[in-house]
Formats: C-alpha cells, structure tokens, sequence
C-alpha cells in the first residue's frame, strides 16, 4: 500500500509500533545512551540522538536528553528499531522457581510497612533481590505473594546483596516505583546500616572516601575494586561497641550507593565484615569465637521522604545468626534501637 501523500509505500519500520520498556532496579541510574546500549546493542548512538531530537524516543512521556539519569519504574517509549542478532542469542535467565506456601508465608510475615504506594519487608539473609546465571530462587520471582490486595504486581526499587539482610522497599504501583525511584536516585533516602567487622577502626567515628569500580574476572562476571578512575563512593561509620581490639560492632550510612560499597570500605579500613569472604578473606572469619560463617550486615533503617514533606523512618529487627552474636558478645541492642547516629549528617552527597 503506498502513502497517500508521497506515492511511496510505507518503510517497514513505520508499519511495526512502538513499545514501552520499564526501567528495572538493576538498570536504575543508567544514562539513557547506556540503557540502549545495553538493550538494543545495534542502535548507533548517531541515530539514538537523531530519534530523542525528534521525540520519538520518551521517558515518562517526556523528551530527553541521551545523558538522562534513569530511575527504577520510569517508562522508556522504544520506537520500532529493531532488534541486534548478538541480542537474539542471548542465553534468557532462569525461569523463577513458583512460590512455594512457606516462602509466600515468611514474606508476608517480613512486612514491616505498608500504604497505599509503598511496602518494606525485612529481607533475609541469603535470599537474593533479583535472579542471575543459576539463581531460580530470588525475591523478584516471589513478588506476586506480595500483591497483599493491591492489583499491581509491587516492583523493585532498589537492592540489597544476598546475604545481606534487613528494611528492603518496594512500590505498590507504577507511579509510586517512579516517585521512589528519583527520591533513591536523588540520594533523598537515608539508610542506616549495622554491621560486625573484624578488629576495631582507627578511629571511633569517621569517613571513608574511596572511589569503586567494576572489574570483569575471568569466569565472565564482575568484581568491585579500589580505583582511582572509578565513581565516587563515601561511607560514614561510627564505632556503636566494641570488644576491645577484637570486633566491633559498626553503624554505618552510605552517602553514595555503589554496588558493595560498605563491604568494601569496611575492608579497606582494616575491618572486613564478620563472613565476608569476598572483601575480608580468611580473616573475616572469627575461628574459635562461636559465630557462624554468615555475612554480619543488616540494613536496619531507611528513612524515606513522604508526600506532605513528612519522612517515616522503617527498622528491621536483627537477622537471627547477628542477634545470637550480639547475646553472645554482650552487647545491647535496646540500648541503641533508636539511635540515629548521623543526625548531622548531610542527607546527600553529589556523584
């Protein structure tokens, strides 16, 4: 069939229709240019420009710029480009294992806050948010047992490693997703983290400022390293207990949310978490103390920006393995539940 106007029959790519791709936790805060990259790997950036110009590409409804900052839950209009034969032979990731009762029902017993628009569990230790190369079992598979009455599936907006536990949020509905994926973004959202490491910092309180960056290792995935090139990462910690130059027990606040930040950090202070393998070695494990090999770090709360100007600070109560280690070690939870020990603290950092 030709145009009517022009007499020429219609390109084959103005016969397909344009799609709305949503922007997951894991390629939140992606420029958009890396987002296409990454997706559609045989779009040149030369013709990626040519479609934002002429609005054809979208983010929430609105024109953008190749540099934009994307956000968990944000919708990309994607016009009919076509697709990379190297994205086709693509391996697809495992099918989630079905959500079995005991899981459904240790999830909804995990609820620790929940509206309308957002929802927070208590995540445990060992669970992973989203699924890989061999994982089959992981939150983002289990989410329908979350649904708790609201007709949209909740959605990630922002991720926790797997054998870290505690305050996890989610969105009840796509607005929301959009609303706390720029308030994670933005850092608008303090976390507070607590966490046991080998040894005791130089000193009691203080800031670590070491630039992290991803390295590709051998058997194809990716490391996190020290490096002077990489993004800026900062952490404050502050010395809670201690048990004289043997562990103490750390809060700690994430200024920047790099991918294993505190982890790092913590090992670069001389400190690695207590079963933290990957950054702390065989020193990160306390031989002959009586706890057990399990990661001790717990997000233990978040505070989160309301509509109305409002913040709702939502805690986790300490994963069992941590809090046998507390009893065993004598310190006092209590004592310090309600503690914000960064209240001076700058709510932000820049990039």
């Amino acid at each position: 069939m030709a145009n009517s106007e022009t007499g020429r029959p219609p390109k084959a790519e103005a016969l397909a229709r344009a799609e709305t791709r949503e922007v997951t936790a894991e390629d939140g805060e992606l420029r958009l240019d890396r987002w296409f990259k990454r997706h559609f790997p045989a779009l040149g950036h030369g013709r990626l420009e040519k479609l934002l110009r002429t609005g054809q590409v979208r983010v929430d409804g609105a024109r953008v710029k190749a540099g934009h900052r994307l956000a968990p839950g944000q919708r990309i209009r994607v016009p009919p480009i076509g697709r990379a034969p190297a994205a086709t032979k693509r391996r697809p990731p495992p099918k989630p294992s079905p959500v079995s009762d005991a899981d459904a029902w240790a999830l909804r017993k995990s609820v620790l806050y929940m509206d309308d628009d957002v929802l927070a569990i208590n995540k445990p230790a060992g669970l992973a948010v989203q699924g890989g190369t061999g994982t089959r079992r992981h939150l983002d598979g289990m989410l329908d047992a979350l649904k708790l009455g609201a007709r949209e599936r909740p959605r990630l907006v922002h991720r926790l490693d797997r054998d870290t536990s505690g305050v996890l949020v989610l969105a009840r509905n796509v607005n929301a997703a959009a609303w706390l994926g720029r308030e994670f973004q933005g850092r608008n959202v303090r976390k507070l983290y607590w966490a046991l490491v080998v040894g005791r910092p130089p000193r009691d309180e203080g800031q670590v400022e070491m630039a992290l960056a991803k390295r590709p290792t051998r058997g194809g995935g990716e490391r996190v390293a020290a490096d002077d090139d990489g993004k800026p990462a900062v952490t404050r910690y502050k010395v809670i207990e201690a048990l004289g130059p043997r562990a103490a027990w750390l809060a700690l606040m994430p200024l920047t949310g790099r991918t294993h930040q505190i982890r790092a950090h913590c090992a670069a202070l001389g400190t690695p978490i207590v079963g933290d393998g990957k950054f702390g070695g065989a020193r990160a494990f306390m031989q002959g103390e009586g706890i057990g090999r399990q990661m001790h770090l717990h997000a233990r709360a978040i505070e989160l920006p309301m509509p109305g100007g409002t913040r709702r600070r939502i805690t986790a109560p300490l994963p069992e393995h941590m809090a046998e280690t507390w009893r065993l070690f004598g310190f006092d939870v209590h004592a310090h539940a309600d503690d914000d020990p960064f209240a001076e603290a700058p709510e932000r950092r820049g990039r």
